[in-house]
């Protein structure tokens, strides 16, 4: 029998015990949970651990609040759970405290680099929320089985023998937020998104695609804003900007001061390698910063971009002459306006402040002392736009807080000066 870890009544309970000055309490961590499985509701309180050893749901119509500190310890090595997510989730960590969807400390080897040691999470069409903010997502994809919850509900890819992502969304009518996050170790995609209107701004992305997959895959029924990710060494691109299904409305992103690196080059076969315009998707972007990738931004010559599109003040830089041919433009590779690239390897330095421009494009290994912020003379300061329309200027509702996409950058790239 599956154990229901967080019951009506538990919540209930945990909620009347509240007092208006609860946000003055200090809340003392119970232990572990050792055995949560089957569906989950309620609240998980902050700085608990919750060990996961089997699949987990959200019914339709309840929610998952995980509160800040927390650990989700995915820690069944052969079932590699799945969230099937038919309500809502919000996972609310901070910055001093995220909470982190991890495996144990002893799985965390050079072997499994890129995951593959639990699923990820599934919206269904009943979804209408979901917030990861300051939260971690490290270590899964797992390949689905006829048992996984996902291929039950014919979500994602509806077949077994998949990886799954770190997040799929399916439901148009959604609002999706996902902010101050990480996204790590993962063996594909790190967002399917088939549906929703969507707000991803502020994450670092690495460690992800093993031998395909894109950081952020998008596709019909999706409304999006992309800002200020740093997105680094995705196996084939960065983002995917596509049309592709049959849901309504048309895919509309707005993707701003993003700055993507070495993206790519490990794919075996030549398939995009920093931003791919598919399947008349309309796609706005702005103000990115590319370095050492594999190709410059380049399109579905067969369905090309909306013809609304607005491609503008994008930076480029290579350090070989194989990466600077490779974002010349050309029928496939789109240039657009006020964009800044060179012809010859080396030039226009964008002066990160703490990364070796001569790593390998083969790379994939994340060190944290990087930092890809600009030094003072960057050529990509003040060379930004800023005065474009946002989809999400004025907000986007969820749980009953208003999250509003970030104003753009005068610079170009997710990080200006410090």
């Amino acid at each position: 029998m599956n154990k229901l870890f967080i019951a009506t009544g538990l919540a209930m309970a945990f909620l009347t015990s509240c007092s208006k000055n609860s946000e003055e309490t200090q809340v003392t961590p119970a232990p572990t949970e050792e055995s949560v499985s089957g569906n989950v509701e309620g609240v998980w309180k902050k700085g608990n651990t919750y060990k996961v050893t089997g699949h987990l749901q959200i019914a339709e119509g309840k929610s998952l609040t995980i509160e800040e500190g927390v650990t989700v310890l995915m820690s069944d090595s052969i079932v590699k759970p799945e969230i099937l997510i038919k309500g809502n989730l919000y996972s609310m960590g901070t910055t001093a405290n995220p909470v982190k969807f991890t495996v144990p400390d002893a799985w965390k080897t050079a072997a499994n680099n890129f995951g593959n040691l639990w699923g990820g999470l599934i919206a269904g069409p009943t979804n209408t929320e979901l917030v990861l903010s300051n939260t971690v997502l490290e270590y899964g994809g797992a390949v689905t089985t006829e048992e996984s919850p996902s291929v039950k509900a014919q979500l994602y890819k509806a077949k077994a023998g998949e990886h799954v992502p770190v997040l799929y969304t399916s439901n148009t009518g959604s609002k999706i937020v996902v902010a101050n996050s990480t996204i790590r170790h993962f063996n594909e995609d790190g967002f399917y998104l088939e549906g929703g209107k969507v707000l991803i701004m502020n994450n670092t992305f690495h460690t992800t695609g093993v031998s395909g997959g894109e950081a952020i895959n998008i596709k019909s029924g999706v409304q999006a804003e992309v800002a200020f990710n740093v997105i680094y060494s995705p196996n084939t691109n960065a983002l995917k900007l596509s049309n592709a299904g049959d849901k309504t409305p048309q895919a509309y992103i707005v993707a701003y001061n993003n700055t993507i690196v070495n993206a790519g080059w490990r794919r075996p076969t030549i398939k995009g390698g920093s931003i791919w315009l598919e399947k008349t998707v309309r796609a706005d972007v702005y103000n990115t910063l590319l370095v050492n990738d594999r190709f410059g931004i380049k399109r579905d010559k067969g369905a090309p971009e909306d013809t609304r599109s607005v491609i503008a003040n994008n930076f480029y830089y290579g350090y070989t002459q194989t990466g600077v041919d490779q974002f010349q433009p050309s029928t496939e590779i789109v240039k657009g306006t006020n964009d800044i690239l060179s012809t010859k390897a080396g030039e226009n330095d964008p002066k990160l402040v703490n990364y070796p421009l001569s790593t390998s494009s083969m790379n994939s290994s994340y060190d944290s002392s990087w930092d890809f912020h600009l030094q003072t003379g960057s050529p990509a300061l003040g060379k930004g736009k800023t005065d474009f329309t946002r989809l999400y200027a004025n907000g986007l509702s969820v749980n009953g807080v208003t999250y509003t996409s970030p104003a753009p950058g005068s610079y170009i790239g997710a990080l200006g000066t410090k």
